[in-house]
């Protein structure tokens, strides 16, 4: 059964190691075709952030936000499929901050392909959040294998 929770853990994070490895060879000087996406994204993100809660974003490369992305899906994944709990939060929080900026539906009307396609990928990243969440859970359900005393040998004559 071991062996079968190992094979889920790795197939579970091939979506993250495949992406991160995606935008490393995209990478290049500039943030790679990543960061050509993310940037027109944060900006209206930071705005809307900006318009409702009246707290400034600050002004950040793109380069090092892709390059932070790709090395905590990477460090996350690896810890994930050792069956790490900090592998668990480590992804979770990837995607806690990058869904709703990356598939910002919300920023369309629902009548459009656009929004139907963001919100299809928002629903995808959010059952992945939700499987991070479970595990996280089962992992802090499962009590520790606490060392069994041994008892006594009689001594018998």
């Amino acid at each position: 059964m071991a062996f079968v929770a190992f094979v889920g853990r790795v197939l579970f994070v091939s979506v993250f190691i495949l992406s991160a490895w995606q935008e490393f060879n995209g990478f290049g000087t500039d943030g790679g075709p990543a960061a050509h996406l993310l940037v027109p994204k944060f900006n209206v993100f930071s705005k809307h952030v900006s318009s409702q809660t009246g707290f400034q974003v600050p002004h950040f490369e793109m380069k090092h936000a892709v390059a932070a992305a790709m090395s905590v899906k990477a460090f996350g994944s690896l810890l994930f499929i050792f069956g790490s709990s900090v592998g668990a939060y480590l992804l979770l929080l990837h995607q806690l901050i990058t869904t709703p900026i990356l598939y910002d539906f919300y920023n369309h009307d629902a009548d459009t392909k656009e929004f139907n396609l963001l919100f299809a990928k928002f629903a995808q990243n959010l059952a992945l959040l939700g499987a991070l969440l479970f595990f996280i859970g089962m992992k802090n359900s499962i009590p520790r294998r606490q060392l069994k005393k041994k008892s006594p040998k009689s001594k018998t004559s």
